[in-house]
């Protein structure tokens, strides 16, 4: 166990007022991603409030942990996150994707803290995150870890496959790198789009570490970053098995979701599933 029943009721209980408010949030916008935002909400709750050493506090220590959200269009979770732990106001969520906001489509280093690398083109962040690795190495951070979140659709660009040969050959087992393995990309499933089979033995065969879990179980990551944080001389890969949509039922598994405006009566219906309103209605 790496954590009481209790802890991971309350932290489950956090990540369904998070998909609230993001399904609240994309609406009154009129933008936004929120498929691949919904399925990576435990693993950057998980981070940000039970395994990463980051807080406000601590952004200029460079022994901190550092979190690289490599597939940059799921911002909307990341921003709900932060605002949680306390690295912006909340009240500064609505001017998502405003002109002047920090909070632009994609995280911008330069502009908010607590994002390390500016994200947007897919792999880019990746290879950022390695060097981060590599140069926490450099200055003697050996308890620091650097966790990338990709997504899998991602895995169609090159960079990452570059990069996963650099992680390897550098023996880089301070990157722990977490795939939104949600099956579902921008214009259908990852199997239609780019068929990747055997994943986990592709990862392997880059020298990686593999562990694999339910990446909507709160004990089965902290388990398996656990487990990433124990192995020595490899990098590890979590293949983080998710729903796109997760919690909107009309949206789970759903390629329109990727990046679809929320109309008012889509709104009315997640809003009640989220809530667990018996009339199928939202009184919001």
């Amino acid at each position: 166990m790496t954590g009481t029943n209790q802890n991971f009721a309350r932290y489950e209980a956090l990540c369904q007022n998070l998909r609230i408010e993001l399904i609240d949030l994309l609406h009154q916008k009129g933008t936004g991603h929120p498929g691949g935002s919904l399925s990576c909400c435990e693993i950057l709750t998980v981070l940000y409030f039970l395994k990463a050493n980051i807080s406000p506090q601590n952004l200029k220590d460079p022994a901190r942990d550092k979190i690289v959200l490599s597939k940059g269009h799921a911002a909307p979770m990341l921003y709900l996150l932060l605002a949680e732990k306390g690295f912006l106001p909340k009240e500064e969520l609505k001017t998502l994707r405003q002109i002047d906001s920090r909070l632009q489509g994609h995280p911008c280093a330069e502009k908010l803290p607590g994002v390390e690398i500016s994200s947007g083109p897919l792999g880019l962040a990746y290879s950022a995150a390695l060097g981060l690795t590599l140069g926490d190495r450099l200055q003697g951070n050996n308890g620091s870890y650097v966790y990338a979140i990709l997504g899998d659709g991602e895995l169609n660009e090159g960079i990452i496959w570059e990069t996963a040969m650099s992680a390897s050959k550098f023996q880089a087992d301070h990157l722990i790198t977490i795939v939104d393995y949600n099956h579902v990309q921008l214009d259908g499933t990852t199997q239609q789009i780019m068929p990747m089979p055997e994943l986990s033995q592709k990862w392997r065969a880059f020298g990686y570490h593999v562990i694999c879990c339910d990446g909507h179980q709160l004990e089965q990551l902290c388990e398996a970053i656990d487990g990433a944080k124990q192995h020595r001389g490899q990098p590890t890969v979590i293949l983080a098995d998710t729903v796109k949509g997760k919690g909107v039922s009309f949206m789970e598994g759903q390629n329109i979701w990727h990046g679809k405006p929320i109309g008012e009566e889509e709104y009315q219906k997640a809003i009640a599933e989220l809530r667990g309103d018996k009339d199928g209605t939202s009184n919001s």
